[in-house]
């Protein structure tokens, strides 16, 4: 793979995803941050239709702009299973108060208790084995942004004490060379999170 372009934003845990396959293939790339909430001409010309990130150039202007699709075009269809068959545990109990975030964080919960128990193996560090794969990347949301979505609005929904192999693969995940080394800034990541979860919550209390 040559001349790859990404077009990102910097607290998106789906354009890390393919910042960092890309980082454990090797493959140098050229990254242009976007501002999603201004969005560039490039971007609404190359993704009209969703306008976000990540959206990917490969192999002479091959375009790609579904994170998913990124990583198994990285992977060259590789035999790992595919990321798409775990289940999506999306953490947006942060976005709301009250009942609703009480119903969101159970759900979550719900989701994450799968993961826990069908995804992961006490005997494997990662989702399919003792060597990092795609879907641990596709799950990289569970590390450094649920963290901060969790400190952002002041919950807590990954329990130790009941995911015991998700923290454990957490704590492996971050390890890993790559991970460790490009990973968004905590403080700057629940800055974020707050200012984008008053925003959601604004309209419901006021």
């Amino acid at each position: 793979m040559e001349e790859v372009k990404v077009i990102g934003f910097w607290a998106s845990p789906y354009v890390y995803r393919v910042t960092w396959a890309l980082k454990l293939k090797g493959v140098e790339y050229e990254y242009q941050e976007e501002d999603i909430f201004n969005k560039s001409d490039l971007l609404l010309q190359y993704n009209p239709v969703h306008k976000k990130v990540p959206v990917v150039f490969a192999h002479g202007g091959k375009l790609m702009a579904e994170s998913t699709v990124i990583l198994e075009y990285i992977e060259d269809m590789a035999a790992e299973p595919s990321a798409s068959n775990r289940p999506s545990c999306k953490g947006h109990g942060w976005t709301k108060a009250g009942e609703e975030q009480t119903k969101a964080v159970k759900e979550a919960q719900e989701c994450l208790k799968i993961l826990e128990e069908h995804g992961l193996d006490e005997e494997k560090k990662f989702f399919n084995g003792d060597k990092i794969g795609m879907t641990d990347l596709s799950m990289g949301l569970l590390v450094f942004w649920l963290e901060a979505m969790e400190e952002a609005a002041g919950v807590q929904v990954l329990e130790s004490d009941s995911f015991p192999r998700l923290h454990a693969w957490i704590t492996n995940f971050k390890e890993v060379p790559v991970i460790k080394e490009n990973h968004p800034d905590k403080t700057r990541l629940v800055a974020y999170f707050k200012q984008l979860r008053e925003k959601f919550i604004k309209p419901a209390t006021s």
